[in-house]
């Protein structure tokens, strides 16, 4: 059956999309879709881009995670996920959540890129490394326009920037925000990429690149030093597979809680969504009442697999899943709060007329990551490892050379061997709960990605903004059902309608009989998704351009 025609706010095309959380990003990634490029190359340039353009939530100094399908629906998965250093002594109590001894995991986006880049031979691409990086290049070195998104994050932190003093020099005027839309350059930035253009991905982790960053860290105070980042390595990795409402949900392996969404969806699977009205008080419930039962495996279990045993097998299994859905009381919410995961992070969606696809998520962890620059870099440094435990009885405790727990989890959908919905969020707690939202939406109710992105959503725990663990609702959410949700014994708490706290996914979406593919980015954010208009003498259609 074909999907519904979608209004004409999303982007459409039959030779090829992109979706970013920043216009200037997605627009990279669309040229080389039309230069020819596949999707694995114009997700490259995408990330790399966002690198500039939102510094709060991607850079050279995070993590990231693609996920590849072909045509065919073949799958490789690519986990780029950077290692604790070998010195971990000296940490006691709590991790720091900024700072240079937050600083204290290796990252693992540009070896992400590389292997990215090296698939891509195999799915016909030609682009060079270097080309790939050229449009970061020219943003670092001739500038853009602050965001919108960025000069909330710089305003919501401004109280700390006696505790971030690079990211204020950095990306702030002296003594104020400056607003958006104020053009900025970075030079030293624009330096670092042009050594990876000239002298190779590797050059971050074992080249003369890599002695600046290691000089820079170590004089910063963090433990990281030339040899961890040396041993950084991203892995190729099959992917976990679940079967949903006739097709296949794809994601990672831990220790990214990629289990997590797939769990909540297994656990959805087994209720009949369709005779559930979207958007009603019974449709929150059940979404919630799944994820926490999701989340108290997540909590329970989920660590470093070459460090502490995941069950990965079990907690897929249909008699687990069967069990977690019927410890769901469909009137009554389950008691909470339980430990709550925070960050940040950007989404990359891309399919090519091939039908190639990328599913990928690029992240510094907090908004703004630890704070600290890598030296002269450029380079800001993720505090992905302020996710570890302190308990050495924990499955996610510090552990030289051990990954921590990982919220990145982007994902595709499969219906008859190919590629159908790829989609993604920003979030870290959030990104499970609002993956839930979108995919049944747009799989059990059949919303097009605009409107199944746009619909109201929930967050339970805590935010940025509220310690306490509730469940935030948008204030569009009728008011009928925040009040059936508060009968239940769900404790609310009413946000801004299009809240940003509330994640900023993307999706592209494909339908096989029309040939057309459509798709949107998070209204709650800057971002877009672009179809590409004509290519190799071809019109958006697909027809010869004469």
């Amino acid at each position: 059956m074909s999907q519904p025609s979608p209004p004409l706010e999303s982007a459409s095309s039959r030779l090829g999309m992109v979706t970013s959380p920043h216009a200037l990003a997605t627009r990279c990634g669309v040229k080389v879709l039309e230069d020819g490029g596949n999707a694995v190359e114009a997700t490259i340039a995408t990330i790399a881009a966002l690198c500039v353009s939102y510094p709060h939530f991607c850079g050279l100094g995070g993590d990231a995670f693609f996920i590849i399908a072909d045509a065919k629906g073949q799958i490789q998965n690519i986990s780029g996920i950077g290692q604790a250093a070998q010195n971990t002594s000296g940490y006691a109590g709590s991790i720091p959540l900024r700072g240079p001894r937050s600083a204290l995991t290796t990252a693992g986006l540009v070896e992400a890129l590389r292997c990215a880049w090296e698939i891509s031979s195999t799915l016909g691409g030609t682009a060079s490394w270097a080309s790939l990086l050229k449009p970061a290049i020219e943003l670092a070195r001739d500038g853009h326009p602050m965001s919108a998104s960025e000069r909330f994050w710089l305003a919501f932190r401004s109280a700390q920037a006696d505790e971030m003093p690079d990211v204020f020099s950095a990306f702030a005027c002296i003594g104020r925000v400056p607003d958006a839309g104020t053009f900025r350059k970075q030079p030293h930035l624009a330096q670092t990429f042009e050594t990876l253009a000239d002298r190779g991905p590797r050059d971050f982790y074992e080249g003369s690149l890599a002695a600046r960053l290691a000089q820079g860290l170590a004089k910063a105070g963090s433990p990281l030093t030339a040899m961890d980042l040396a041993l950084t390595r991203a892995r190729v990795e099959e992917p976990l597979c679940l079967p949903y409402r006739g097709g296949t949900l794809v994601a990672h392996r831990p220790p990214t809680q990629g289990i997590t969404t797939l769990q909540i969806m297994g656990i959805l699977e087994r209720f009949d969504l369709r005779a559930i009205p979207e958007g009603s008080a019974d449709y929150y419930h059940l979404l919630v009442e799944a994820i926490k039962q999701a989340f108290l495996d997540r909590n329970r279990h989920l660590a470093d697999p070459e460090h502490a045993h995941v069950p990965v097998d079990r907690l897929l299994s249909a008699a687990h899943l069967d069990q977690q859905a019927g410890a769901i009381d469909l009137h009554q919410a389950l008691d909470w709060p339980h430990p709550f995961q925070t960050g940040d992070t950007v989404y990359v969606g891309a399919r090519d007329v091939h039908g190639n696809a990328v599913s990928a998520l690029a992240t510094i962890y907090f908004d703004w990551g630890s704070g600290v620059m890598a030296g002269d870099t450029g380079v800001l440094w993720h505090n992905r490892g302020a996710a570890f435990s302190l308990d050495a009885t924990h499955p996610n405790a510090l552990a030289p050379g051990k990954r921590p727990f990982h919220t990145l989890n982007p994902g595709m959908y499969l219906k008859d061997g190919q590629p159908r919905i790829i989609y993604g969020t920003q979030g870290a707690d959030g990104q499970p709960q609002t993956l839930a939202a979108i995919l049944t939406r747009m799989i059990d109710y059949r919303l097009d990605p605009l409107r199944a992105l746009a619909q109201p959503r929930f967050l339970l725990g805590k935010t940025f903004s509220d310690s306490n663990d509730t469940l935030k609702l948008e204030s569009n959410v009728p008011l009928e059902v925040q009040a059936e949700l508060a009968r239940r014994g769900h404790q609310l708490r009413s946000v801004d309608a299009q809240s940003p706290l509330m994640g900023h996914p993307g999706t592209i979406m494909f339908d096989p009989e029309s040939g057309l593919m459509w798709g949107a980015h998070d209204p709650r954010s800057d971002g877009v998704a672009i179809g590409v208009e004509s290519i190799l003498g071809l019109n958006h259609l697909g027809q010869p351009v004469r």
